[in-house]
C-alpha cells in the first residue's frame, strides 16, 4: 500500500516581537524599530521591516544597529506580552490541528497528512491563518508542502504576512533558483565554502555529486545532497507541554516565624528552578501553596515572562506569598509550583546580555550536580532547618 501524501504546514509569526510591541503601542507602526536591550552590550532581538532596510538584523549588537539607523526606536518593554501572545496562538492551533510541533515561541509545524480525505489541506490552512489573525491581530505567514524543510523555506518566501503552497513533486523546481544559504543549517562558514566551489544557488548544489559533497563537507555533504533535491524526512514532533514541577514541605511543627518561612520559600524555589534548568525548560507560571493547621489550603498563581532564573522566580514567589498569607496565622505546609513549561529557553530574554548570568547559574548547577542539590543555597535559603520535602514533576 503506497504511503499517503504528506502535508506539512509551517507557520511563522512575522517579526513577532515587533508586532506585539506595535499592538501595545500603535504609534510605533511604520517606524524603524529595534527590540532589545538598551545597555552597552545589548543585542537586537528583532527589528521591523523598516529597520531591515538599513542592513540591521537580529543578533546584531545594538550599538552597531543604532550607528546604521540613528533615528530607530528601541523598544522591549512587553516581555510578558510575548509569552501571552505565543500561548494564545498555540491554543488556537492546538484546538484545530491533529498534530503540531511548537518549534519556538513564534514558529509551528502542523502535520495534516490524511486530512485530504475530508478537506482541502491548503484551504484548511488558509482558514486557520485567518482565524489566528482575526483573534490576535498578529501577522502570520505559512507554507504548505510535503516536508518540514520545504515548508520552512517556502514560508520565508511568503513573508511578510503571506502564504504559499509547494505541491508534491515540485520541490526541486521551487528550490532551484534560491540562494543556497536559504537551506536551514547552512551558516556563513558553509556558505563561503560553497561560494569557493562556485555554488551559488540550490540548483548548483543539486548538480554536484554525492562523492564531491562528502569529500568537501564530510557526513554533512550527504545531508546537503538530499536537501538540494527537496528530500527531508524529519517528522513533526507532537507538542506535549510538560505540566509542572513542584515541591512542598509539611512542617513537623506549625510555623509562624517569617524569617523561617521566607528561607523555606527561597530554598524550595531554588530547588524547582534547578530542576527546571536540568530539563532545559523555562516556566511561564508560578504558584505558591499554603496549608493552615485546620487543613484549609489556599494557593495563588501568576503568569510570568518565561524564565529559569532563581532570582526572578524567588521575587515572584515572595510576592505571591505575601498576597496569599493570612498574617500571623501558623502554617502547616508550604509549596511552590512552576507550570506552563517550555523549551523556549532564551528567546524572551534577548533584551539584556544574559551570558554572565547564565554562566553563573551553570557554575552553581555544576556544583549541585557534583555535591548535591543543597550544596549551594542563597543567603536567605534554609538548609539546616529543612526536613526533606516532597517533589514531583508532571
Amino acid at each position: 500500500m503506497p504511503e499517503p501524501q504528506r502535508y506539512i504546514a509551517h507557520f511563522d509569526l512575522d517579526a513577532f516581537f515587533v508586532s506585539v510591541e506595535c499592538l501595545n503601542d500603535p504609534s510605533l507602526k511604520g517606524k524603524p524599530l529595534l527590540v532589545g536591550g538598551h545597555s552597552e552590550r545589548g543585542v537586537v532581538a528583532a527589528c521591523s521591516y523598516e529597520a531591515r532596510k538599513y542592513g540591521i538584523h537580529s543578533a546584531m549588537p545594538m550599538k552597531t544597529a543604532l550607528r546604521l539607523c540613528p533615528h530607530a526606536t528601541v523598544v522591549g518593554n512587553a516581555r510578558g506580552e510575548y509569552s501571552k501572545y505565543s500561548r494564545w496562538v498555540t491554543e488556537i492551533i492546538a484546538a484545530k490541528a491533529p498534530l503540531f510541533e511548537k518549534a519556538s515561541i513564534d514558529e509551528f509545524y502542523l502535520d495534516l497528512t490524511g486530512m485530504d480525505r475530508f478537506f482541502d489541506p491548503y484551504q484548511w490552512t488558509i482558514d486557520l491563518r485567518e482565524e489566528i489573525t482575526a483573534a490576535t491581530k498578529l501577522p502570520i505567514s505559512f507554507a504548505l508542502a510535503s516536508n518540514k524543510m520545504i515548508s520552512k523555506i517556502a514560508t520565508q518566501e511568503a513573508k511578510p504576512n503571506g502564504y504559499i503552497q509547494v505541491p508534491s513533486g515540485m520541490e526541486r523546481e521551487f528550490l532551484a533558483p534560491l540562494k543556497v544559504n536559504k537551506i536551514p543549517g547552512v551558516g556563513d562558514h558553509t556558505w563561503r565554502a560553497m561560494q569557493e566551489m562556485g555554488i551559488e544557488t540550490i540548483r548548483d548544489l543539486s548538480q554536484r555529486s554525492l562523492a564531491e559533497l562528502e569529500g568537501r563537507f564530510g557526513k554533512y555533504g550527504a545531508e546537503l545532497y538530499n536537501k538540494s533535491r527537496g528530500i527531508h524526512t524529519s517528522e513533526v514532533v507532537p507538542y506535549h507541554e510538560a505540566k509542572s514541577i513542584s515541591t512542598e514541605n509539611t512542617f513537623e511543627e506549625n510555623k509562624t516565624e517569617m524569617d523561617f518561612l521566607m528561607a523555606e520559600l527561597v530554598r524550595m524555589t531554588e530547588r524547582v528552578a534547578y530542576e527546571l534548568r536540568q530539563d532545559d525548560k523555562t516556566a511561564g507560571c508560578i504558584a505558591v501553596k499554603i496549608r493552615y493547621p485546620d487543613f484549609e489550603t489556599t494557593s495563588r498563581q501568576e503568569t510570568i515572562a518565561y524564565t529559569f532564573y532563581d532570582d526572578e522566580l524567588i521575587a515572584k514567589a515572595k510576592e505571591l506569598f505575601h498576597k496569599l498569607y493570612r498574617k500571623g496565622q501558623p502554617i502547616r505546609l508550604l509549596g511552590v509550583r512552576l507550570s506552563e513549561l517550555t523549551s523556549e529557553a532564551i528567546q524572551t530574554n534577548l533584551f539584556v546580555d544574559t551570558r554572565k548570568k547564565m554562566d553563573l547559574y551553570k557554575a552553581i548547577d555544576d556544583v549541585k550536580n557534583k555535591y548535591g542539590k543543597d550544596a549551594v543555597v542563597k543567603a536567605g535559603g534554609n538548609r539546616s532547618n529543612a526536613k526533606p520535602d516532597s517533589a514531583e514533576g508532571n
